[in-house]
């Protein structure tokens, strides 16, 4: 019962969210309403400040200049060239931080070509600069042309990584075509909506993919950073790499920014390696309304701070 009325609130959430004047509404007032509880800012100024923060408590991060569903080529560039500008505002920082990008952010859906054009950019300055790039996953539509780019990326790069869902029927098969590339991937349960022909519709699958996904890419020799703040799934990574003696280089556990903060800490504190994703700019909007439609409690933040007012 209780996952049946999480499906529906979160269906409720993410249909909201699209609507006009909820829209328009959160976009001029969430970021004084708590949308900073999960957005680190609007600019790298004040991105930086919470990610040395973070490095001072033992975990490494990942910036995320927030931004999807580009449809203007001029757009797609300039994300791409504040990409690039941003891993040299790391190096010249000396902050622990890599960065994440999304396809659609970097003009996938304009046209293929000039994507990989954006995103092979990027991954080349951040091999000069010894640095990484991970390409986030999208909804279902975009999942195979996702694997299709990292695979084309892959022959001239290491150091890229992607996600898979594990919400989605067809994650394991991926993993598993994707073995020999030993890719370093970052494993979640994924935050779109999808339709039950294509994703896990309860919850109990979805967490049961999720684990066996993790073993599978241990397994097969693969990074595996595995996001999530559930505490069940982390006490069950936990015992599955003391009992293989995964080592260390071989895993982290992702978490996201303001949310679980003590738990992060108490991962870190345990000796494993944390990584915190940190999202900012001013386009935060889509990415707030996925963390909101995440947990019930998040929205009550929201709304209480909005009560308060």
């Amino acid at each position: 019962m209780v996952t049946g009325l999480h499906s529906f609130f979160r269906r409720l959430i993410l249909t909201l969210a699209g609507n006009r004047l909820v829209t328009r509404l959160v976009s001029r007032y969430g970021m004084r309403l708590g949308a900073r509880r999960f957005v680190a800012g609007e600019d790298w100024e004040q991105a930086v400040v919470q990610v040395k923060a973070l490095n001072d408590s033992r975990m490494s991060t990942t910036l995320d200049y927030l931004g999807e569903s580009v449809t203007d080529t001029a757009q797609a560039r300039a994300a791409r060239d504040t990409y690039l500008a941003l891993l040299e505002k790391i190096d010249a920082s000396g902050v622990r931080a890599s960065v994440s990008l999304k396809l659609t952010q970097m003009g996938l859906d304009i046209s293929r070509e000039l994507c990989v054009e954006n995103v092979g950019a990027i991954v080349r300055k951040a091999a000069d600069l010894g640095n990484f790039v991970r390409i986030d996953m999208e909804g279902s539509a975009y999942t195979q042309v996702t694997i299709d780019i990292y695979r084309e990326l892959r022959r001239d790069f290491d150091n890229v990584g992607l996600v898979i869902q594990a919400y989605l029927y067809r994650s394991e098969e991926d993993v598993r075509s994707l073995a020999g590339l030993r890719p370093d991937l970052r494993l979640c349960k994924g935050a779109y909506l999808e339709p039950a022909d294509v994703a896990f519709p309860r919850k109990a699958d979805v967490d049961e993919n999720f684990k066996n996904l993790i073993a599978l890419n241990l397994g097969q020799g693969g990074r595996t950073a595995v996001a999530t703040h559930d505490e069940k799934i982390i006490s069950w990574t936990e015992a599955y790499i003391r009992e293989n003696r995964v080592p260390k280089e071989l895993y982290e556990f992702q978490m996201l920014y303001g949310i679980r903060p003590a738990l992060q800490r108490r991962l870190a504190d345990a000796g494993h390696p944390v990584r915190i994703y940190v999202p900012f700019g001013t386009e935060w909007y889509p990415y707030f309304t996925r963390r909101l439609a995440e947990r019930p409690a998040n929205v009550l933040f929201f709304l209480g701070n909005l009560l308060r007012r």
